[in-house]
Order: structure tokens, then sequence, then C-alpha cells
């Protein structure tokens, strides 16, 4: 087990000065849904011989553990739909308390009624599950083929497990913007937080995303009509900023990447499934810790994160314009959520 005790680690610190504290990992590529503002409706998954092994995250992982990482979020594509994942959450959450202060996934339910317990068993005390619409038509569409009643069904019962969880929302113009208030209606009622997201130009869609792009200074003005909200400044590691919903236990977050840029504060990381670290989102700029691993051991791994340390940039580029490319070429679900 990694020791709590980090003094004796080169600390990330990036070329800004800028401390990781953040580690996001996409366990696989591969998703049971497609939604609209994330995939193309006909995606080209990585091969599974180009994956890292289960065991190789692992190690990759506890080695930013033991230089400073405090938080780690399991992602994907769909976290769950890959084989075996329970039990790199079992060796990963043996760490919370020991150098790591907390392990999350981001899920889209799919499959949570049959994971949840065991979540909970392995060392997860919080989730973030994928929700743009309870609406049964509306939710197909989005995702082309979901049927969210089996969400919702993964989403209650993981509650009931003992999980806490915040609904991740994406805010699409024309599409669910008439259905905010009610989520967060439905948030309140069901003891959940619930946090809005701006739409992200990552990957080449069958749509284009200005139409979709809703920005939640919009949003924000017309709650405020309809709930007292109190900002407060509860922080989980991300990019949210957070307000209170008075007369209730659930908080409001708000992920603005192109109206409220965050990248100052930016703390994070996100290693692919294929082995790829990412600084930056909104970057093409990445090193590969699998090779570095498989060539050179810890040593070479170390250095290969000091070299992706060094390029992390200052800021995204993310722009929603008419007829704009992505500002990436990859989707969302290559690099993680």
């Amino acid at each position: 087990m990694v020791s709590a005790d980090n003094s004796t680690e080169r600390s990330l610190i990036d070329q800004h000065g800028r401390t990781i504290r953040y580690l996001r990992i996409s366990v696989t590529d591969r998703c049971d849904l497609r939604c609209r503002y994330c995939m193309a409706e006909q995606m080209t998954f990585l091969p599974r011989a180009k994956l890292l092994s289960l065991d190789e995250i692992a190690i990759i992982a506890e080695r930013f553990i033991a230089r400073g990482v405090t938080r780690i979020r399991l992602s994907g594509g769909e976290p769950l739909v890959r084989r075996d994942v329970a039990d790199l959450v079992r060796r990963l959450g043996s760490h919370v308390g020991h150098g790591l202060d907390e392990l999350t996934m981001t899920t889209n339910g799919t499959r949570l009624a049959e994971h949840a317990d065991a979540l909970v068993d392995a060392g997860i005390r919080r989730i973030n599950v994928s929700l743009d619409s309870r609406d049964p038509e509306r939710f197909r569409y989005i995702t082309r083929h979901g049927d969210v009643r089996q969400v919702i069904h993964g989403i209650l019962s993981a509650r009931d497990a003992g999980l806490m969880i915040k609904i991740n929302m994406v805010a699409l113009k024309g599409l669910n913007e008439d259905e905010i208030a009610s989520m967060l209606s439905w948030c309140i009622s069901e003891r959940l937080d619930l946090s809005l997201i701006e739409t992200m130009p990552l990957g080449v869609i069958d749509e284009d995303r200005v139409d979709r792009f809703l920005p939640l200074t919009t949003v924000f003005d017309r709650l405020s009509t309809e709930f007292s909200l109190l900002r407060v400044g509860h922080r989980t590691g991300g990019p949210a900023r957070y307000w209170q919903v008075e007369g209730s236990t659930t908080r409001l977050g708000l992920i603005s990447p192109l109206t409220a840029n965050f990248c100052d504060g930016c703390n994070r990381v996100r290693l692919t499934t294929e082995g790829k670290l990412y600084m930056c989102l909104g970057h093409e700029d990445q090193v590969d810790l699998k090779a570095a691993l498989r060539d050179g051991g810890i040593v070479g791994l170390d250095a290969a994160i000091d070299r992706g340390l060094a390029a992390k940039p200052a800021r995204h580029d993310f722009r929603i314009e008419a007829g704009a490319a992505p500002a990436v070429g990859r989707h969302m679900s290559v690099t993680g959520g």
C-alpha cells in the first residue's frame, strides 16, 4: 500500500505553479449509450489489445497517490461496462485514508443497481450520474436508445445503498432547457445534488453544437426566479461552483468552461484507457504513460509524468462558433469526464 507520507516524493506542480491533486481515469472508451453531444452514432472504439490492463491502471494511479494526488475519479465511456472493474475499485479503494482522500466514479447509471453495494464495499462514498432528461422519449432521443427508467432505478438503488449522488445534466438549448427546473425539483425531493454543465466542443458529432449551446448564466438567472439559491464554498475537487437550495439538502453546481473559465485553479490531469496522460481536456498534448511504464518501470513512469506537468497549458481553448471545428478531435469518452 502507498504510504500516506508523500514528503519524500516529487510534488506534482506544473509550470504555472498549480499543484495537481486530482486524477481522472477513463477505464474504457466504450459505452452502452450514444449521447448525441458526446459521441457519433457510429463509433470506432479502441481494440482491447491497446488498452491498459487494470493492473497497469492501478500501478499508475498508485504512483500518482505517492506523489500527492488525493482524489481519483473513475470514468469512461461507461466504467461499469469494463469487465472486472470492481477489482480495480477495490484496489484503489484500499488507499482511501492512506494517501487518498476520496475515490469517486462517474457513470451513466444503466448498470448502477447491480453494482451499487459493491461500490460502497470498495470504499466509494460519492458518485456522479449523467442524466440529461427524465422524460422517457427525450432521454431515448438524447442517448439514441437508452431507457430512463433503468437509470432512475439505478440512481435510487445507489442512494439507498448509502452513496451520495450528484446528477450531471448537460444543458442543451431547445432540447432539455425546459426541464432543468423540474430536474432540480426532483433532485430536491430525492435528496440528490445537481450539477449543470455547458456543452463542450470535443470530438466530431452528428450535430452542430452551436445549435445546442446554452450559457449557464442564462440558466442560473431563470432558476433564481423559482428557487432561493445561496452561494456556498463547497468543493469536491472539480471545477463546479456551488449554491445551496434553501430549505433543502440539495446543492446546485455550475460547470461553465465557456462562460466562466476555471483554468486558473485547475488541479486535474486525465489518464485515458490507452495510457495517454492529457494535461488539459481542451488540448491535444499528451504523454504516453503506458509506454513509459512498460519500457522504464516506475522510473520511466515518473519521468513521463514530469514531462507532462511541464507541458500543462495555462488554459483551454474552447469556443462555440458556427462552423468551427471541435477544440480537439477526440471524444469526451476517450479522455473521461
